[in-house]
């Protein structure tokens, strides 16, 4: 019998002061039972910190050909393809010459994502940021975060304030550049 993914139920506030971005949001996000909590926790604050009108979810580990998170115009077209984790180069390659904007958001450790691209074949390489969380941060919410839960996600001067359920975990969201 095959292994059915978990959804969780966040209500979220967000106050994003570095990019004037403010929303009231309901989301539902399915995580894969392969789906580590650190992953999914990285999606969640990319979908958040990249949050503009046109923005989705896909299916995350299970979406082949699709980012985790991306933005679409009215028209349809892609706009932002935003990866999360450690995506091949290929998959950057493609995903940057697809959208006008490419980013990555990673639980891993910075420096082997960015080495794994070092000599690769990526469009646009230079305009692509990796953004990375402290150590430890996603952990440390992973071990407690409720499948429903009430969520504030602040950002102001790089940091990041992640409220879950009245308790408070920040750190800086460092960016990194490929090549």
């Amino acid at each position: 019998m095959a292994l059915k993914a978990t959804v969780y139920v966040f209500t979220v506030s967000l106050a994003d002061v570095d990019r004037g971005a403010y929303a009231q949001l309901e989301l539902r996000m399915a995580r894969h039972p392969s789906e580590s909590a650190e992953y999914l926790l990285s999606r969640f604050l990319a979908y958040c910190l990249e949050y503009e009108e046109g923005i989705v979810l896909t299916d995350g580990v299970s979406a082949d050909d699709e980012p985790a998170v991306l933005v679409r115009d009215l028209t349809g077209q892609v706009t932002a393809w935003i990866e999360v984790g450690a995506p091949s180069a290929e998959r950057l390659h493609r995903g940057s010459k697809r959208a006008k904007r490419t980013a990555v958001y990673t639980h891993r450790d910075p420096a082997q994502v960015l080495a794994s691209y070092k000599g690769a074949r990526i469009h646009r390489a230079e305009e692509i940021p990796v953004y990375s969380f402290g150590r430890g941060y996603l952990e440390a919410i992973g071990e407690t975060l409720p499948r429903r839960a009430v969520l504030s996600v602040s950002r102001s001067g790089g940091d990041l304030y992640f409220d879950v359920d009245g308790q408070t975990h920040t750190t800086t969201v460092l960016e990194h550049r490929i090549g």
